[in-house]
């Protein structure tokens, strides 16, 4: 068995941090369906202004804002407004990975998708 990248979330804007909250990423429901990740799923945040890399689970958002939101200790990582990369892996038989490819979205400013991959 191999790890690979499953899903990515390139470019999210930050729009909140509530340190009192149980710690997760809220994730607008339709980005996480468009590149298949599940509530409660685990994944890598990168912040890309400071360099942050920490793992949290998934959420999901259903406010009209498009909501990317950390949550409790995650929150102290994050300023509103950063760009982030939100990536899930899954394990696959080494054997299947050829020709392989994860699902990928590029975000605007707004949180709307920009293009695919």
């Amino acid at each position: 068995m191999i790890e690979v990248l499953k899903a990515k979330i390139h470019g999210a804007i930050v729009t909140d941090a509530n340190i009192n909250y149980e710690g997760s990423i809220t994730i607008y429901e339709p980005l996480m369906q468009s590149v298949g990740i599940i509530e409660y799923e685990k994944v890598l945040v990168v912040d890309v202004q400071n360099a942050n890399r920490f793992e949290t689970y998934v959420i999901k958002g259903h406010a009209k804002e498009n909501p990317i939101c950390l949550n409790g200790a995650a929150a102290r990582l994050v300023t509103v407004g950063d760009r982030i990369i939100i990536m899930a892996f899954q394990y696959l038989d080494e054997g299947t990975v050829s020709g392989y490819s994860p699902r990928v979205i590029f975000l605007d400013e707004a949180n709307e998708i920009k293009t695919t991959k």
